[in-house]
């Protein structure tokens, strides 16, 4: 059954969902035989994406051979988010590098620190007009590789009715001890608390960067006051049986299933199950993730990049023929139409206007996405290192029962180690 999104309010942002399809990481068939075949003649553009299950002859695909620079065809893999990094590395080595490459963001710097990808002045990709915070992922040592073309967001899914029965306002909910308080209420009324993804790895990461971020933590300085203190209130949820023992191995899609039983009064996760929020058997709302003292938490930029891996033979050619595709994709209606078509929010200010404009439920998104953070913009390669690190803690931490002092050597350690 369909219903209306309830509304409540965080700072300037409006708490309804919005109509965006799955996070595209990959899975089933892809267009191809998902081993990634690389390089080809001067008529061929190859195109390798994270998207298997946009298949051939799907609007995705479409979309991008509508974009072949005059004179040639363009030749897609959708190949699987895990195995990609891994099959373009082995491409660049062999000489037979795909023409153009979507990277998960965080990704890029990995990339880039391999030297796989070129750089945007070598290839003559346009960055102007995209929103820097969304650009940002994509430089390293102050040089660009690459563009985004849309993002996606965190946000806090509440049950309305559970929310309604236990007396509280979403609207309320806007730091930490406000969460807290209503996550006691409603589980001392009989209902469940919040679930979230803390699967260790970078999902849990991902999930975690909020309260991290919004704690006042700095990813330079794992062992801060802050950063611990992210430690404690998720370990802490647990402990007190706000939140399932299950968090600690549950990845977003398990996390989303107990919130659709029903049970649950929050969710943490993402824009991309807004659909499925509004398909939901009662009524669900979303509000910010609020940061510990107040304001609206940075969350994590979502979304990939296009790059251009690096060529050998014929590379200025092959150069302009990437940044010509790559444009295509990325400018006017083709940028309102890739977006669309993957349920991202665009990655130009005027594009996304458009999309609210013609869709008012992207209208709270907006500003989510306006002041998340990249995961690598301020690491660069370092990112990996230290995300490694802090999902370290965070397992510990969500396994300590709450115990402060176990939460706070695991921090410790995680910082003395990078």
């Amino acid at each position: 059954m369909t219903r209306h999104i309830r509304t409540a309010t965080l700072a300037t942002a409006a708490a309804l969902a919005i109509t965006l399809s799955a996070c595209g990481t990959g899975g089933g068939d892809g267009t191809g035989s998902g081993e990634g075949s690389g390089a080809a003649d001067a008529g061929t553009v190859t195109f390798w994406d994270p998207y298997p299950q946009h298949t051939e002859g799907s609007p995705w695909d479409e979309l991008i051979k509508s974009c072949a620079p005059e004179g040639t065809t363009v030749e897609r893999q959708g190949i699987p988010t895990a195995d990609l990094l891994n099959q373009l590395t082995t491409a660049v080595r062999e000489g037979g590098a795909p023409s153009v490459v979507v990277l998960d963001n965080p990704v890029v710097a990995d990339a880039v620190g391999a030297q796989l990808v070129a750089d945007a002045e070598q290839t003559g990709l346009d960055t102007t007009g995209f929103d820097e915070n969304l650009l940002g992922p994509g430089i390293v040592d102050g040089t660009a590789y690459g563009v985004p073309f849309g993002s996606n967001a965190l946000g806090l899914y509440y049950n309305a009715s559970l929310l309604e029965e236990n007396g509280i306002d979403p609207a309320s909910i806007t730091d930490w001890d406000a969460l807290d308080a209503a996550l006691e209420t409603v589980t001392a009324g009989g209902a469940q608390g919040i679930t979230f993804s803390g699967i260790a790895g970078e999902e849990g990461v991902f999930q975690a960067l909020p309260w991290f971020w919004g704690s006042g933590a700095d990813l330079a300085d794992l062992g801060s006051d802050d950063a611990v203190a992210t430690g404690r209130l998720m370990s802490d949820w647990i402990a007190a049986g706000y939140a399932p023992r299950s968090a600690t191995t549950d990845n977003q899609s398990a996390a989303w299933d107990l919130f659709l039983t029903g049970e649950y009064a929050f969710a943490e996760n993402g824009s991309w199950f807004a659909q499925a929020a509004a398909d939901a058997d009662f009524e669900v709302g979303v509000i910010p993730i609020p940061s510990r003292d107040g304001g609206v938490a940075p969350v994590p930029t979502g979304g990939e990049f296009m790059t251009v891996p690096v060529q050998e033979d014929d590379a200025e050619a092959s150069y302009a023929r990437s940044a010509e595709l790559i444009a295509c994709l990325t400018e006017g209606e083709n940028l309102l139409n890739t977006n669309e078509t993957l349920g991202y929010l665009a990655a130009k200010a005027d594009v996304r206007a458009e999309q609210v404009a013609a869709n008012p439920l992207w209208e709270p998104w907006a500003p989510i996405v306006e002041g998340a953070s990249g995961r690598t913009t301020e690491l660069g390669t370092d990112y990996p290192v230290v995300s490694a690190l802090l999902s370290e803690a965070l397992q510990t931490s969500l396994n300590a029962g709450g115990d402060a002092d176990q939460i706070r050597t695991a921090f410790t350690d995680a910082a003395d180690a990078g």
